[in-house]
């Protein structure tokens, strides 16, 4: 079992699209683990305020009919945050998407989510290391079950709190807490979700365009239009919140 020395929060979004800028939530779930294995789930579905495509529709099954007269996003955000709060935060492919989309929506109302000392626990990640496989998959494999309800927000996140249970026994290296699955699996160091920015040796330095692989304070100095045309630009508000602070950082740094 896992042993956890403050709460861990198994996420799983359901959502309009995978365009971190432009779609958003349309259903969420959060399996809330605290540190005594108490166990508490909560469900909504929520209007997104932009129709659902039919395509994605058809994946999760959340049509813009059942989602009407449900509650915005804003409506329900000081819920969420505070279910979240003091929360590490477990997943599956989590620090890709759900985390990044989820950060996007509470950056959209306006809502502080602060994800200083947070533990990020991304399950895809180890099943990947270990045996390279679907969520589905992942479920039959480790709890030798068929994963009734896949793409559902509820089902999902509970079957990735299962697999999660299942690997620490399975792989005994990687222990038992949060800490000690991370070492193992390694802690990704993230400046921005949408992984525009990237660490390297300690210095922020951009991921993308023609200016791949330089220092984000270096070009901001030479060329400050850059910042310009960036916040400009259809990146996520995550990455225009990190490239901001970055910006005022090197102008202090000036001053």
């Amino acid at each position: 079992m896992l042993q956890l020395n403050k709460p861990l929060a198994f996420i799983d979004l359901e959502t309009t699209g995978i365009n971190l800028s432009t779609d958003r939530i349309v259903e969420i779930a959060i399996v809330k683990i605290l540190s005594d294995s108490t166990k508490s789930v909560k469900r909504k579905l929520i209007n997104p305020e932009i129709p659902i495509p039919k395509t994605a529709s058809d994946m999760h099954g959340i049509t813009n009919e059942m989602v009407k007269d449900a509650p915005t996003f804003k409506q329900v955000a000081h819920e969420l945050k505070q279910i979240l709060d003091g929360c590490d935060i477990a997943g599956y492919n989590s620090n890709r998407f759900d985390i990044p989309l989820l950060m996007e929506e509470f950056l959209r109302v306006e809502i502080e989510f602060d994800m200083k000392g947070r533990k990020l626990v991304d399950v895809q990640k180890i099943f990947h290391q270990m045996e390279q496989r679907t969520l589905s998959a992942a479920y039959r494999f480790y709890c030798n079950k068929e994963l009734e309800g896949a793409h559902g927000a509820e089902a999902d996140a509970c079957a990735t709190h299962e697999i999660l249970g299942a690997q620490v026994v399975r792989y005994p290296h990687l222990g038992s807490t949060v800490d000690s699955i991370l070492k193992v699996i390694g802690e990704e160091p993230i400046v921005d979700f949408a992984r525009r920015f990237i660490m390297d040796n300690g210095i922020e330095v951009f991921n993308f365009g023609k200016f791949k692989g330089r220092a984000v304070a270096d070009v901001l100095k030479a060329e400050p239009q850059y910042y310009d045309w960036m916040m400009k630009g259809d990146f996520p508000r995550h990455t225009k919140q990190k490239l901001t602070e970055i910006y005022t950082r090197t102008l202090l740094k000036k001053s």
